[in-house]
Formats: C-alpha cells, structure tokens, sequence
C-alpha cells in the first residue's frame, strides 16, 4: 500500500507542476491559431449571426524597429 502512495504522491506533484505549463501550452496553441486565421483572412467561427462586423488584418511596418532606443 505504501508503494502506491509512493507512486501517487509523485504523480500528483507531476501534475501539479506541469499544469501551468500544459495550460500555457495550450493558450499559445490557440493564439497562434488565431493569428494563422487573420493572416489568411478567414474569419473566426461566430457564435451567434448578429456578432460583430469581420476584423481586417493591417500590417504596420516600422522603419526603426518596435524597441525605442
């Protein structure tokens, strides 16, 4: 019995401190979806008819790069 207490102690720690990992994992999954969808110009699924109007993707171009040096 000891044993299998053992093995379930440490894989509830596993689990615990991967959980964070595998949820921002899967957040990021979802984004780069997202963003994969815009470039394409494919709208996102829509839950009801009367949601707003599609986006449009605009690239900006910056010139001196995003940081401010």
């Amino acid at each position: 019995m000891n044993l299998f207490l053992d093995y379930l102690t440490v894989t509830a720690l596993f689990a615990l401190v991967a959980l964070p990992a595998a949820i921002g994992f899967v957040r990021e999954r979802r984004i780069d979806r997202q963003l994969r969808d815009a470039e394409r110009g494919e709208a996102a699924p829509r839950a009801t008819e009367n949601a707003a109007r599609p986006y449009k993707v605009t690239r900006r171009s910056y010139p001196k790069g995003w940081a401010k040096a």
